[in-house]
């Protein structure tokens, strides 16, 4: 905060802002790691030249040194130097005794001295180049070498101060530094117009993405380039589009044919109740009327487990109680219970099968399955039907249990559909028989629960329905512990 004014965070700045932001700190830092890296470059290749001008210098020096009549020594100064090594740094110059007196020195170089006494092996049997600071504290570069004049052996210095280099490595940095605010300004300019232009196609699909609503759900965000990452996002956000639409589809059918279940046992209450109260009734036709009312009540509220039924499977709040058992056990369990329904209708449940395979997985799920599967097949077999249950183990890993009646069958058309919610081949039979269209969609989410599979088979009489379950083997099977209803 500064002065009461609260600067915002990076992740509160819109996307182009920060990418734009990162584009200028990165070849910020790029552009002053190469105007570094290049001024080394430069200061190192320049001091090279200044110990080749200097090599140069000796040998052309060696030939215009000389000792006058007095016996000191001169330099010949009447010839032209080279004109780079004057462009880059005027030359210094010293000749030195073997023991360190000093013999001539230039007269750039005036009171000063390129180095101290000689030393050990310097410049002899070659050049001796190095790095030096003078008296007066300057960095020069110096290169020695020995010689001999009129018999007397000689120590020739010569040498350049780096104080050009220097200035113009100065100058470079400074004229790097002085361009680099108008470049970063010109890359700022041209990276947000680029992450604008880039994130161009997110801003459309965030546009359209507030316009859909659950009464829109078909309508879908535009993919400028489906292979690149914006347009991957925008696939994917589309799939769940569809996804959506799907289940939203399906919530409106289940609350439409919900409803529809619902008021009609409820109708039928209300119109026996109204119909009883218009006019004086014996006990006898009071009591039948109560009898109709109980029946729908009995299949309202049968109605209604089913659904929260399906509505804690779809919630995934139904947890498996798994357990190991025989499908042929359980299967004599379920035919025990529905033969008093089968006995009513004269019906005969035949029970055959092998009882040595065993399945894991909840046995409570798995005899609702069955049981919602022989209720049906008793209500479509005709009076003195058969119904026959069987079990077999199906190499190399499977079981199956199927049940087939002696009703009138199930047509090709409808073997895909008979395991939808509400779904009825019969509307008007199966609402005679007191069928809510849940039975079968129970017991295909009961069955999948379990790791298995239930279909329509074909068969010459009847319906035949299969289920298939993995057999649980010592090392354990892998199933689904939650199906999708």
């Amino acid at each position: 905060m500064f002065g009461g004014f609260r600067l915002p965070s990076a992740k509160s700045l819109p996307i182009r802002t920060r990418l734009t932001i990162w584009y200028v700190l990165v070849l910020g830092a790029a552009l002053l790691v190469f105007a570094a890296a290049t001024a080394g470059v430069l200061y190192w290749q320049l001091s090279r030249q200044l110990t080749r001008f200097a090599i140069q210098d000796i040998e052309t020096i060696e030939g215009l040194l000389f000792f006058d009549a007095s016996g000191a020594l001169q330099l010949n100064e009447e010839y032209h130097n080279h004109a780079e090594s004057r462009n880059v740094a005027e030359r210094l110059l010293e000749v030195l005794a073997p023991d360190g007196t000093l013999l001539y020195r230039n007269w750039r170089l005036g009171t000063d001295r390129l180095s101290t006494a000689p030393f050990p092996g310097e410049g002899i049997g070659g050049y001796s180049p190095r790095t030096v600071r003078t008296k007066n504290g300057s960095l020069a570069v110096v290169v020695s070498r020995r010689h001999v004049m009129s018999g007397r052996p000689v120590l020739i210095r010569v040498g350049y101060l780096k104080d050009t280099v220097s200035s113009q490595i100065w100058g470079f940095l400074t004229a790097s530094l002085t361009a680099m605010p108008f470049e970063l300004l010109l890359v700022a300019l041209f990276g947000f117009q680029l992450a604008r232009r880039s994130l161009a196609p997110i801003t459309d699909m965030a546009r359209l993405g507030e316009l859909i609503t659950a009464e829109n759900l078909h309508e879908r965000l535009p993919l400028a380039n489906p292979r690149d990452e914006i347009g991957q996002l925008g696939r994917v956000i589309n799939e769940l589009l569809d996804r959506l639409d799907r289940a939203f589809a399906q919530l409106r059918r289940f609350t439409s044919d919900a409803s529809h279940e619902l008021r009609t046992p409820l109708a039928a209450i209300r119109s026996v109740g109204e119909v009883s109260l218009q006019e004086h009734r014996t006990p006898e036709e009071y009591r039948d009327t109560i009898g109709s009312m109980l029946e729908e009540v009995t299949r309202l509220t049968s109605l209604v487990e089913n659904l929260l039924t399906i509505s804690r499977a779809d919630a995934g709040q139904i947890e498996l109680k798994l357990s190991v058992f025989s499908p042929h056990e359980l299967v004599k369990e379920v035919v025990s219970l529905m033969e008093v329904l089968a006995e009513e209708r004269d019906q005969q449940i035949v029970i055959v099968g092998d009882s040595s395979p065993t399945v894991r997985g909840d046995r409570l799920l798995l005899r609702q399955a069955l049981v919602n599967i022989l209720h049906n097949a008793t209500k479509y077999s005709p009076i003195g039907g058969r119904i026959t249950v069987s079990t077999a183990a199906l190499p190399p890993d499977s079981v199956s249990i199927t049940i087939c009646d002696s009703g009138p069958g199930i047509a090709q058309e409808h073997r895909d559909k008979i395991f939808r919610r509400f779904y009825r081949i019969d509307e008007g039979r199966t609402r005679e028989a007191g069928g809510s269209g849940l039975g079968l969609a129970i017991a295909q989410w009961s069955v999948q629960a379990q790791g298995g599979e239930i279909g329509v088979e074909d068969s010459q009489r009847g319906a035949k329905l299969a289920i298939t379950l993995p057999v649980y083997t010592a090392n354990g099977e892998v199933f689904r512990e939650q199906a999708e209803f």
